[in-house]
């Protein structure tokens, strides 16, 4: 198994200069709206406290994930040469379930807990990109196909490190849209904007990692056309980075333990972020559906 460098590490000198550049660039040409995404200093330094604490929670969750995928790998007879042209092969394979993982992680709730840190800052700009969640232990089943395929372990570390360093770019308000054919292929800042919108035309949409051409096949593409307003449909308002990584588990929680029926407890659950049961015959509904749910989120608004 030939060496691969570890492409996190070796960004970080850029993903600093990058936030640097666009700090700057919104200081000397702020957006000409009110409510620009901009920058907010605690906004800001949550986003990197949740970066930073991911790091050593990923070296925790690695262990029993690596040792899950090496089982697997050391089980199946397939094996995926790691040269010059199986490399962007598997980067392309990586990307298809990334595609997938982060959909399921937009329609399952408990796994949307995992992901909503991700969406939780109503600003939309490069540190935005280091938001990111404690708890990626739900990530691993999607990608076991590919190390049943014969992909390596490392390999497949590799191509995610790859997913997530270009994914660093897009989040920014700064770079509007881009020539019509690199639209047409790839993930960008004005695709992600609208995964990142909290209205309801844009929740849902554009899951691809590097390549949007996922959600054009499987019918998940909504371009930009109006402004997004960033968050969640109903916000957190919090800066404490320990509320911010488990908000959501602690709301399933307190569904779970308010639910009426094993049914209820399951959806509440495994079903979507805004479920709710349905309400007996007869009995008048108390209120919208989405604005009561106790997340106060509903399947949308982070990658």
């Amino acid at each position: 198994m030939p060496n691969l460098p570890d492409v996190v590490l070796w960004s970080i000198p850029a993903f600093v200069l990058l936030t640097v550049v666009e700090m700057v660039s919104v200081r000397i040409h702020p957006a000409a709206e009110e409510d620009a995404a901009g920058y907010e200093a605690k906004d800001a330094v949550t986003s990197v406290s949740m970066g930073l604490g991911s790091l050593g929670f990923d070296l925790l969750w690695k262990i029993p994930i690596v040792a899950i995928y090496t089982a697997v790998y050391e089980l199946t007879p397939l094996r995926v040469p790691v040269l010059w042209w199986s490399v962007p092969l598997m980067l392309l394979a990586q990307d298809f379930f990334y595609y997938w993982s982060h959909r399921g992680h937009h329609v399952i709730r408990i796994l949307w807990a995992c992901h909503v840190v991700h969406h939780s800052s109503q600003k939309f700009n490069l540190t935005t990109a280091l938001r990111q969640p404690w708890t990626t232990w739900t990530v691993w089943p999607f990608y076991v196909p590919l190390v049943a395929l014969g992909v390596h372990p490392a390999a497949l570390a590799f191509c995610s490190s790859a997913n997530l360093v270009y994914q660093f770019w897009i989040h920014t308000e700064r770079i509007g849209k881009l020539h019509r054919a690199f639209e047409f292929v790839f993930n960008t800042p004005s695709h992600h904007r609208v995964h990142h919108a909290s209205q309801g035309g844009y929740l849902d949409r554009n899951f691809g990692g590097i390549l949007i051409i996922w959600d054009r096949l499987f019918g998940s593409f909504v371009p930009e056309t109006e402004r997004p307003v960033y968050g969640l449909t109903k916000n957190i308002d919090t800066y404490n980075p320990l509320r911010v990584a488990t908000h959501e588990y602690a709301a399933i929680a307190r569904d779970v333990r308010a639910a009426g029926s094993w049914r209820e407890r399951a959806g509440r659950v495994f079903r979507g972020p805004g479920w709710q049961p349905p309400t007996p015959a007869g009995v008048e509904e108390a209120g919208d559906p989405v604005s009561e749910t106790a997340t106060g989120t509903v399947t949308g608004t982070v990658a």
